[in-house]
C-alpha cells in the first residue's frame, strides 16, 4: 500500500487567491445551470404548472428511486448559442427500482420542447452512453418536433439510435406526456414499452409547419417550426394508459422493475470504500493554479482515490506522465495523468505498456489530461512518430475509458487521445482558466459536463458504476467475472 502524502498548506502564498478565482468561475457555471433549470422562463413554467403538468426535472425526480443520485449530462449544452440553455432536454443517469438507467426528458416549457441541433446531439450522446454501457433507456417525451429555421428536421438519427438499442437488447421505455410531433412521435413506436397519459398524449407523425412565434421579450422571432394543433383523441398505440403524469411515471417504474436486469461487470472490490485521506476542498486551489506552474497530478489523485492509495508504475521513467493503480469507490482503476506538453519516446512506451497491462487485467482506465499548454503549441513541439504507438494502444484498448480534463485549455480545444474522438465512456471537465469558458465548453458538447472539482470523486464513482453494467472484456479470464 502506497499512501500519497500531498498535504497543502492553506497558509501558503496564493492559496486564497487560487481558491477565490475558482469560486468565481464556479459562480459563472452556477449561473448557466440556473438558466438551464429555468427552462422557458417564469411565465412558461407557471403556465405549465397551471395545466397540472410537471417540469422535466420534476418528472425525473419522481421517476428515480427516492434519495438516489442523478448524474445530469451536458446540463448547460447550447450555452452561448442561439438556442435555449440546456438544449430543451434533460439527460442523465439515475437509479430506477435499483437499476441504473439513462433518462431523457424533453422540456416542454422551451418552445414546446422543440428539437434543435444541440438537442439532437445531446440525446444521441445519451443514447450512445446507454448502448455502450448496457443501460436501459427511459424517454419522457413531450415535444413539438423540429425547431430548425430551415432545412430537414434534425432528429432522424435519434430514431435510428433508439432502434439500435432494441437490436442490442437494451430495454427502452417511453412515457408520452403531451402533444408529440415530427421525429419525436416515432419514439413511442420504437420503444419496447410505451405509456401514454390519458387525455394529454397525442402523436402526429407529419412534420410541423413553419409558424412565427414570439420570443420571451415579446419581439417577433425568426420563422421556426412549431406543431399545428393536434386533433383531440389522437393517441396512437400504447401498451398502457396512465390516468395522469404521476401514474405514468409509476407505470414506467413498474416496467423497469420487471426487466429482470442485472449487471454483467464485477462488483466493487470494497464496500463501503474508504474516503481519501486529504480534503477535496483543496481541489479548488489545484484547479485554479497558474497554468505556467508545474502540474502535480498526485495531489489530485490523493483527493479522489480510495484511502489516497496509489501504486505508481515506472515512477522514474518518462516523468512527464504519471501512471499507476488505485481504487475509486471500490472499483480498481488504472490512471494515466499527463503533466502537459508533448511526450518523448519514454512517456509513449510507458503509456503503451501500462495500457496493455490494464487490458490484461480487465481494469478500467482514467485519463487525467492537464492542458496547461495550448494545444497548438503542444502539437508543434511533438514528433508524431513518437505518438503513433500510443494512438494504436488507446484505439485498440477494450476496457472502459474515463477522461477528466484539467487546466487552461477548454475541452473543445484539447483532448488528443484523451478526447471525444477516441470515444471514452465518459468525459468531464473542470472549469477552464479563462472565465467565460466555465460553461462555453459544455455548450458545444465536447464533454459530458463541466463539474465542480470537489465533485470529481462522486462523478467518477457514478461513472464507474455505470460502465460496469456492461461486461468488462477479458474479466472472465482474470477471476473477476460475475455471470
Amino acid at each position: 500500500m502506497t499512501v500519497l502524502d500531498t498535504a497543502i498548506d492553506p497558509c501558503s502564498p496564493g492559496y486564497l487567491e487560487c481558491r477565490s478565482a475558482m469560486l468565481d468561475r464556479l459562480a459563472d457555471l452556477e449561473e448557466a445551470l440556473e438558466a438551464a433549470r429555468g427552462g422557458g422562463g417564469e411565465k412558461s413554467v407557471t403556465r405549465h404548472h397551471a395545466r397540472g403538468k410537471l417540469l422535466p426535472r420534476e418528472r425525473v425526480e419522481m421517476l428515480l428511486d427516492q434519495d438516489s443520485p442523478f448524474l445530469e449530462l451536458s446540463a448547460v449544452a447550447a450555452w452561448g448559442s442561439a438556442y435555449p440553455v440546456g438544449a430543451s432536454v434533460v439527460t442523465g443517469i439515475g437509479v430506477i427500482e435499483g437499476i441504473e438507467c439513462v433518462v431523457i426528458a424533453n422540456d416542454p416549457t422551451v418552445d414546446g420542447g422543440a428539437v434543435n441541433p444541440y438537442t439532437v446531439e445531446k440525446i444521441r450522446r445519451a443514447a450512445r452512453i446507454a448502448s455502450v454501457n448496457r443501460l436501459p433507456l427511459v424517454n419522457l417525451v413531450e415535444s413539438t418536433g423540429a425547431a430548425a429555421p430551415a432545412g430537414p428536421p434534425p432528429g432522424g438519427a435519434i430514431a435510428r439510435d433508439l432502434s439500435q438499442l432494441t437490436a442490442d437488447r437494451v430495454p427502452t421505455v417511453c412515457v408520452v406526456f403531451g402533444a408529440t410531433t415530427g421525429d419525436a412521435a416515432y419514439l413511442p413506436a420504437l420503444s419496447d414499452y410505451t405509456i401514454m397519459v390519458r387525455g394529454h398524449a397525442k402523436m402526429l407523425t407529419i412534420h410541423p409547419q413553419p409558424v412565427r412565434a414570439a420570443t420571451a421579450n415579446g419581439r417577433p422571432a425568426p420563422e421556426v417550426r412549431s406543431a399545428p394543433t393536434v386533433p383531440a383523441g389522437v393517441t396512437g398505440p400504447a401498451d398502457q394508459l396512465a390516468e395522469d403524469e404521476r401514474d405514468g411515471l409509476r407505470l414506467a417504474r413498474q416496467c423497469v422493475r420487471r426487466f429482470n436486469w442485472h449487471k454483467r461487470g464485477p462488483n466493487p472490490r470494497r464496500f463501503p470504500p474508504p474516503d481519501p485521506r486529504h480534503d477535496p476542498e483543496d481541489l479548488l486551489t489545484l484547479a485554479a493554479a497558474d497554468p505556467a506552474t508545474i502540474f502535480e497530478p498526485r495531489e489530485v489523485l490523493a483527493r479522489i482515490l480510495d484511502d489516497s492509495d496509489f501504486d505508481e508504475f515506472k515512477p522514474s521513467v518518462g516523468t512527464a506522465l504519471v501512471t499507476g493503480w488505485g481504487e475509486l469507490h471500490g472499483y480498481p482503476i488504472g490512471v494515466l495523468a499527463n503533466l502537459g506538453g508533448a511526450f518523448s519516446p519514454a512517456e509513449t512506451q510507458k503509456a503503451v505498456h501500462f495500457i496493455q497491462l490494464a487490458n490484461a487485467t480487465a481494469t478500467s482506465l482514467l485519463f487525467v489530461q492537464y492542458t496547461g499548454v495550448p494545444a497548438a503549441e503542444e502539437h508543434e513541439a511533438a514528433d508524431v512518430r513518437h505518438g503513433a504507438p500510443l494512438v494504436h494502444a488507446v484505439a485498440k484498448s477494450t476496457v472502459p475509458h474515463l477522461t477528466l480534463m484539467i487546466g487552461a485549455t477548454p475541452a473543445e480545444e484539447a483532448g488528443g487521445i484523451y478526447g471525444r474522438a477516441y470515444e471514452p465512456r465518459f468525459l468531464f471537465s473542470w472549469p477552464a482558466v479563462r472565465p467565460t469558458e466555465a460553461a462555453a465548453g459544455a455548450g458545444k458538447l465536447p464533454d459530458d459536463g463541466v463539474i465542480d472539482p470537489r465533485d470529481t470523486r462522486t462523478v467518477l464513482g457514478l461513472c464507474l458504476s455505470a460502465v460496469h453494467s456492461a461486461a468488462v472484456e477479458g474479466a472472465e479470464h482474470v477471476g473477476v467475472f460475475r455471470p
